[in-house]
């Protein structure tokens, strides 16, 4: 009673004594897992025995350590304590198939030993290399490949294989052979089409479209194999290599290891049996392993093929997310931008009207210090306001709300007004301005009021940061089947790296703490209006000589 009342005790507490992590009963959180499994290793390990002694060869095709190793890997949980019943399951398994095939008890604990040596080899392997479990990708497809084709299976073949040479008579490296490469079809096949069935592949299979299409290209594949390798005289081995290329592209690893297993079946199986096309001048266990070496090296490779268009997916998928992603973002920061400048305006209004009426002396007398700071209270407020209609272009236009109207425009005449427009400007005054015009009938589609608010951006921006050069120019000129627009200033110039984020959004390039004064919004808004009328527009700079930014529209 005393012990249950502690218990209740540590219930209620912040923290009891005895903690259950979830991983102990992962293991067995379904018995019927385990049970199946040694189920089924049992039945495997019986076929391949009893059907390579009706040969009388080493079994050419071993699927027995294949199901281990992925059931392991997909529901055994880490830690010694969990594994090893599974493990030991496992083993009974395998050695309970070699006593029911007729093998001495000593020959089935050699057997189960090696069997379970490459077993653990391939979860250990595929653990550390292939955390995720998953094939989707080149890298971990040929991961996966090295451990259960290159190095697993190699230790148990070099210690069994000169007991299977002695019992079925045949050379040592044959015998070491056909056992790799058996025991690595197994684990390759098996171990793929399980680390392949994710939840998501598996939904997509069951859709009923898709289903039809994977039974109808796994069907067609099982005839062809049938007539390949039962001796049916029909040259139809051609169309293999499509038929596997078609299931990669189709139905990725999940069916393209389903291909595998089908073509293996029948590709070895029939060669053991004396079928094929390698029943001249070769031995039946020379021909089981011509089977395997077909399979390995001339089909295997597609699953390279799968993953990569599984990594090309799942890369697109992201993609598209991201692009998603960021479309929302940009939405909301329109949406954003369009509220702050509107909230702006009407406060920013009455704050001009009073500072005029105050600047006036229509609110009483006023100082000539109270005038100066009336005056810079009128021009900052204008700033905020041309800014808060800045603003507003800039959300309308990344918005696709604003509008504009394309009509023949003639440019020449276009820069000449904004010459005199930049000219009254106070910081304008000492500087040289002209037009230049390099040929005739420079006419562009453009629409008139957007494309001066653009050339006015550049020329103010000319004028702020170009100033010490004493010049702006302003240029208009052909270029193929477009009329090109150019401000020229003989400033500092700009950075290669400078240029890269000119044109992006409150991006200053460092000068923010200069005594220029700006948004960092102009030229954003320059290239947003630009795009909405099919032209182009970026800069052409150099350190030390000063910056051309240039408009390119199409000619009317």
């Amino acid at each position: 009673m005393s012990r249950a009342l502690d218990l209740s005790n540590e219930a209620v507490g912040a923290a009891p004594t005895v903690k259950v992590r979830p991983a102990q009963v992962g293991l067995f959180a379904n018995p019927l897992i385990p049970m199946l499994t040694t189920l089924g290793v049992t039945m495997l390990v019986v076929v391949a025995l009893l059907f390579a002694r009706t040969t009388g060869m080493v079994a050419a095709l071993w699927g027995a350590s294949g199901l281990a190793a992925v059931v392991w890997l997909r529901c055994g949980q880490r830690g010694l304590v969990y594994e090893a019943p599974f493990a030991l399951l496992i083993a009974t398994g395998v050695m309970a198939g070699e006593l029911m095939a007729g093998n001495p008890i000593g020959l089935s604990v050699a057997f189960t030993a090696a069997n379970m040596l490459e077993v653990m080899l391939v979860v250990a392997g595929t653990r550390k290399l292939v955390p995720q479990l998953r094939l989707d990708s080149v890298d971990n497809a040929a991961r996966y490949l090295l451990i259960v084709s290159g190095l697993a299976p190699i230790p148990s073949a070099l210690l069994m294989s000169g007991t299977l040479a002695g019992l079925h008579g045949q050379p040592f490296f044959e015998a070491f052979a056909t056992w790799w490469f058996s025991h690595a079809l197994g684990f390759v096949v098996l171990g793929a089409m399980g680390l392949s069935a994710t939840p998501q592949a598996i939904r997509a299979f069951a859709r009923p479209a898709r289903a039809i299409e994977a039974v109808g290209i796994l069907g067609v594949i099982l005839a062809v194999s049938v007539t390949i390798y039962s001796g049916v005289r029909i040259p139809v081995g051609f169309v293999m290599l499509p038929l596997l290329l078609l299931t990669a592209v189709r139905l990725k690893v999940l069916g393209t290891s389903l291909a595998l297993g089908v073509i293996s079946l029948a590709a070895i199986g029939s060669a053991m049996l004396g079928h094929g096309p390698y029943t001249t001048g070769f031995t039946g266990p020379q021909q089981a392993m011509m089977a395997q070496l077909l399979v390995i090296v001339g089909y295997l490779p597609l699953l390279f093929v799968a993953a990569l268009l599984e990594e090309r997916d799942a890369l697109a998928d992201r993609a598209r997310d991201g692009q998603l992603r960021a479309e929302q973002a940009s939405e909301a920061k329109s949406r954003l931008l369009a509220n702050v400048a509107h909230e702006i305006k009407s406060p920013v209004g009455g704050v001009i009207g009073i500072g005029d009426l105050w600047r006036t002396g229509q609110l009483g007398p006023v100082t000539a210090t109270q005038t100066e700071m009336a005056e810079m209270l009128v021009k900052t407020a204008r700033q905020i306001e041309a800014l808060s209609y800045d603003l507003l272009d800039v959300a309308r236009a990344e918005s696709g709300a604003m509008k504009v109207e394309l009509l023949p425009t003639d440019i020449p005449g276009l820069l000449e007004d904004v010459r005199r427009a930049t000219a009254l400007r106070p910081e304008a005054k000492s500087l040289w301005m002209e037009v230049q015009v390099e040929g005739e009938g420079l006419v562009a589609m453009a629409d008139s009021q957007r494309l001066v608010q653009i050339v006015s951006n550049l020329a103010t921006n000319a004028v702020k940061y170009g100033a010490s050069g004493g010049s702006v120019v302003f240029r208009a000129k052909r270029v193929r089947d477009k009329v090109r627009l150019e401000v020229v200033d003989r400033g500092p110039g700009l950075s290669r790296e400078k240029q890269a984020q000119l044109f992006e959004p409150f991006n200053r390039l460092g000068l923010e703490r200069s005594t220029v004064e700006g948004h960092g919004v102009g030229l954003a808004l320059a290239k947003r209006l630009t795009e909405l009328q099919n032209g182009a527009i970026g800069v052409d700079s150099m350190p030390g000589e000063g910056a051309v930014f240039w408009v390119e529209l199409p000619a009317a």
